[in-house]
């Protein structure tokens, strides 16, 4: 157990969230499943809170109950190496009723908030050189997916 996760919380279906996300990420793990005991606020054996790691990384899950929705206010961030990995996460982060925001962000069919973000990205944004940083800003700016080839274009014109 890690000694701080983020925690997310789930009108019913957090053990969907939880298989569509083992299902996704090729590193990644379930941790612990905790079900409703006798007597608890809820159908006996339903699921109540679980734990999974994702490439390195614990969340925890929990059915708590509507009235808490998931916020952009959070968000995971992917920080991917290449193009393909930016392809991969965004198609299938989308699966089942997710929704493209701007700037490299989705809200998936959970409602959870992700930024698939890829490192090139961040290091164009660090560039000594401003002119060029501020270019590959304005490109970013205007893009869903984030494109690395159209970032590199941008920090490159002149």
């Amino acid at each position: 157990m890690k000694k701080i996760s983020p925690f997310l919380w789930f009108d019913n279906d957090a053990e969907e969230a939880i298989n569509f996300y083992l299902s996704i990420f090729k590193n990644a793990k379930a941790i612990n499943i905790t079900r409703i005991p006798p007597d608890g606020p809820g159908p006996e054996g339903a699921f109540l809170v679980g734990s999974i790691e994702i490439e390195g990384q614990e969340l925890v899950f929990m059915n708590g109950g509507p009235g808490h929705p998931q916020t952009d206010a959070f968000s995971l961030v992917i920080n991917c190496e290449s193009q393909k990995e930016v392809d991969y996460y965004w198609e299938k982060l989308l699966e089942g009723g997710g929704k493209e925001t701007a700037c490299g962000w989705l809200s998936d069919q959970f409602g959870v908030n992700w930024q698939v973000t890829p490192i090139v990205l961040l290091e164009l944004l660090k560039d000594p050189d401003r002119a060029k940083a501020g270019r590959v800003m304005q490109a970013m700016m205007k893009m869903v997916k984030i494109d690395i080839a159209a970032l590199e274009s941008a920090a490159d014109a002149r």
